[in-house]
């Protein structure tokens, strides 16, 4: 058989462009004509396009405030949980912050499940009529997984402090650890007995922050801590 044929693919190509040359073409041509001499524009460097969500516009009125609270474009909106809203009366000698609703909370009514009875003879014993007390949540829903995502506890935190801003509340109990977050002066331990002082919402407030009712029927023993934060904070003595 003959010898097998090897096409020299560099050696074709040189002498192709050597015919060019010798054919007097001497520079590429393009569609568009070109000033050589001209200096090429300086090259901007690419401007990434930053599109940052921003964070809708709080309502500056209580009954608005309150009526947006539950509706679709909260935070837990897509948490596909029930949510419930604050409640009780706007002048509240007392207004309770809790960190979210329970699981057996019903009929649209903060702390209406067996913690919530708990809390509810606890004001009972103080002295203190549970229609009296204005009730509001950091989240108006229950996560599924019962921790409130660390992505939105931010945004979360803002809002309860708009809240408390349109109360204006001379006491301020706090259940929880979660909730403490939004006064901080009552989670830092600032204070020996727990009681503070706080000027971040249009007047003098004083807050403790204590044991969640949840926590209690987990640990009866702790219900006596509990009970002198709430003489603490409503009768001034332990």
């Amino acid at each position: 058989m003959g010898g097998e044929y090897t096409a020299d693919w560099g050696r074709t190509l040189a002498s192709a462009l050597e015919w060019w040359r010798d054919a007097g073409v001497e520079t590429l041509q393009e569609e568009e004509a070109r000033d050589w001499l001209a200096r090429p524009a300086p090259v901007q460097p690419a401007q990434a396009a930053v599109t940052s969500p921003q964070p809708e516009t709080l309502p500056d009125t209580l009954a608005a405030f309150t009526a947006w609270r539950t509706g679709e474009t909260v935070p837990e909106a897509a948490w596909l949980t029930p949510r419930i809203g604050p409640g009780g009366p706007a002048d509240a000698a007392l207004v309770v912050l809790t960190d979210m609703p329970e699981s057996d909370d019903q009929d649209a009514l903060l702390a209406d499940g067996a913690a919530g009875k708990l809390f509810s003879r606890m004001l009972t014993a103080a002295g203190i009529a549970r229609d009296s007390v204005y009730f509001l949540s950091l989240a108006v829903a229950r996560p599924l997984a019962g921790r409130i995502p660390p992505d939105q506890e931010g945004r979360l935190i803002e809002i309860a402090k708009h809240h408390l801003k349109l109360l204006q509340p001379a006491r301020l109990l706090i259940l929880g650890q979660a909730a403490s977050r939004v006064v901080v002066e009552a989670n830092d331990g600032a204070s020996a007995n727990g009681l503070v002082d706080v000027n971040h919402f249009g007047g003098k407030t004083q807050a403790v922050a204590s044991l969640h009712p949840r926590f209690l029927l987990e640990r009866p023993a702790a219900k006596s801590e509990a009970w002198k934060h709430l003489l603490l904070l409503t009768r001034g003595s332990l």
